[in-house]
């Protein structure tokens, strides 16, 4: 048996059980994925803390909406600048860098927002500047991921089990300002969250497992579409010559649409019904549901390609937001939300691995923070617009509404394989290419343990 291409972590042989345990035992991963998780529930708690410690700083809703905002749209449009950044400095040299100035920036909305009367202008100036420096902990890992297990059968594991995390963080963190805010002010969310970014960011930027990643150099082999990947330079154009990475970013923007627009449209069903203490329960189904869809996902052995799966979980999803808004009430409404959160994981897991497969590896942090990008626009235009026609049309119409991104999405994704050889061009494990050594796993995996 001819051995394989060595990969830049050789640690992990193709032949390891495609499990999560087999994910967790690469050597480097439990370390560097901690590191990443630690840093990431930062952004699970700085968003709720800073819009509540502006709040109480400047009494005003809308001051601290508009700062909200200018911290949401620098953080969600720069993001593949920022990820453009780690891909051709490497994350050693970008990523403490940008988690410094996000941690000091946000020290500096803690000490702001501690005493009330700061200037609102004051505090936007602050807000902007942090979501510029946001380090894009998601997109690096889910790069180190692609270093750390070749086998795509494991990869997929690796970005379910990451998707999950992620999830949980995300509710967690909100929970975790709630308990805060019972013995200090909000303000000491942000510096709690400047010191777990911190950490986190210095501990996965200085693992051994990040060692090589990023940092090509300039000159042909880095152009876009050559060989070495694409170059800081060309963080438009990898997007308009890869088509799997657009198709991937179009249905990423249709769910987060949808996902946008559900958080509200629930707070309108349970108030209606009178029984607004049910929304925390009913999101809480959205996330449970998700976390059981990715870890599902992540075990099953796929035979179809990742835009198939991309497509039929995006419609899914959609199908499931479409039923749920003729939900007699609260507790069906739990079910079908529930039942909509079990794509909500494998949609994104999958969006990410087919933004990974489809270009070089000197572009999968910027192809990533692309997706990401996406995800979290699509979420911000979902939830104003659902503010926008709830109350104005009925809850059924607007869950229908809320839904149809997501469909359209799919749509796209299944339409028609790219023609010829130019629309994929950074595709090299690809079935038809025999020679490639790093893939021979996955036409072979049914009857290995999950």
């Amino acid at each position: 048996m001819s051995s394989p291409t060595p990969s830049p972590h050789p640690s992990t042989p193709p032949s390891a059980s495609p499990s999560y345990a087999a994910v967790l035992r690469t050597r480097h991963a439990p370390s560097t994925f901690g590191a990443a998780l630690l840093g990431r529930l930062s952004y699970g708690m700085v968003p709720l803390s800073l819009l509540l410690a502006v709040k109480d700083t400047t009494g005003s809703y809308s001051v601290a909406g508009a700062v909200m905002a200018l911290f949401g749209a620098a953080s969600v449009l720069l993001s593949p600048v920022r990820a453009a950044l780690i891909d051709r400095y490497g994350p050693r040299r970008s990523l403490p860098l940008m988690a410094g100035a996000y941690a000091a920036t946000l020290a500096l909305l803690a000490q702001a927002t501690w005493q009330p009367g700061t200037p609102g202008i004051r505090l936007g100036a602050l807000a902007l500047a942090a979501g510029v420096c946001t380090p894009p902990l998601g997109p690096v890992m889910r790069t180190v991921w692609s270093g750390l297990v070749p086998d795509r059968a494991l990869l997929r594991r690796a970005y379910s089990l990451d998707a999950v995390a992620e999830e949980l963080l995300l509710v967690t963190g909100p929970l975790l300002v709630g308990l805060l805010i019972e013995y200090a002010r909000p303000a000491a969310g942000l510096a709690i969250g400047a010191g777990l970014v911190l950490a986190g960011s210095l501990a996965l930027a200085y693992s051994p497992a990040v060692r090589g990643i990023g940092g090509l150099p300039s000159g042909p082999a880095s152009a876009p579409g050559g060989p070495g990947g694409d170059s800081s330079g060309g963080r438009t154009q990898l997007l308009r010559r890869t088509a799997g990475l657009r198709h991937a970013v179009l249905v990423m923007a249709g769910v987060g649409l949808c996902i946008g627009g559900l958080d509200l449209l629930v707070v309108a069903f349970a108030e209606q019904r009178h029984q607004g203490s049910a929304v925390a329960w009913v999101l809480a189904a959205l996330s449970a549901g998700s976390a059981v869809g990715g870890l599902v996902n992540g075990a099953v052995p796929w035979r179809v390609p990742s835009r198939v799966r991309l497509g039929a979980f995006a419609g899914a999803l959609g199908l499931a937001l479409f039923a749920a808004g003729f939900s007699p009430n609260v507790p069906v409404l739990m079910v079908m939300i529930a039942l909509a959160g079990l794509f909500v994981a494998p949609v994104l897991t999958t969006a990410y691995l087919l933004a990974d497969e489809s270009v070089a590896p000197g572009g999968r942090t910027q192809a990533g923070a692309w997706v990401n990008t996406a995800l979290n626009a699509g979420i911000s235009a979902g939830t104003a617009g659902a503010g926008l026609l709830a109350g104005r049309l009925p809850l059924a119409v607007c869950f229908t509404v809320a839904a149809l991104p997501a469909l359209l999405g799919a749509a796209v994704a299944v339409r028609r394989t790219p023609a010829g050889g130019t629309a994929e061009p950074n595709e090299p494990n690809e079935p038809n290419k025999p020679n490639e050594p790093n893939e021979p796993n996955e036409p072979n995996e049914p009857n290995e343990p999950v």
